[in-house]
């Protein structure tokens, strides 16, 4: 996945990073316009609340509305829609034309 991200971070107007004591990237988010384009964060932190942090950031300091999410990515569509996302429409291809549904979620 690293190339895609790699490449992916040219087309995102802001990105966010969380680093830690030794100043290495443990997450990131890109958002682009009012959208989250891309939201990582590394296997050992996960579950410490810095996900929920970075989307606090972006919905009250760059006016984030959207996010799109893989359908088969059941944790992230449960943890966007805690968060106060809801499905608004849905894909049958991924952005790049791969049979990977995405599910479109918008703030209520």
């Amino acid at each position: 996945m690293k190339p895609q991200v790699r490449e992916g971070v040219n087309y995102v107007s802001t990105l966010v990073c969380v680093r830690d004591e030794e100043d290495i990237i443990q997450a990131f988010m890109g958002v682009h316009e009012n959208k989250i384009e891309m939201l990582f964060v590394r296997n050992k932190h996960r579950g410490k609340g810095i996900s929920k942090i970075l989307i606090e950031y972006a919905i009250s300091k760059l006016n984030v509305k959207y996010v799109d999410v893989n359908e088969d990515n059941i944790q992230g569509v449960g943890f966007y829609k805690h968060i106060g996302f809801e499905v608004f429409k849905r894909s049958d291809l991924d952005d790049q034309g791969d049979p990977f549904p995405i599910l479109h979620m918008m703030l209520k």
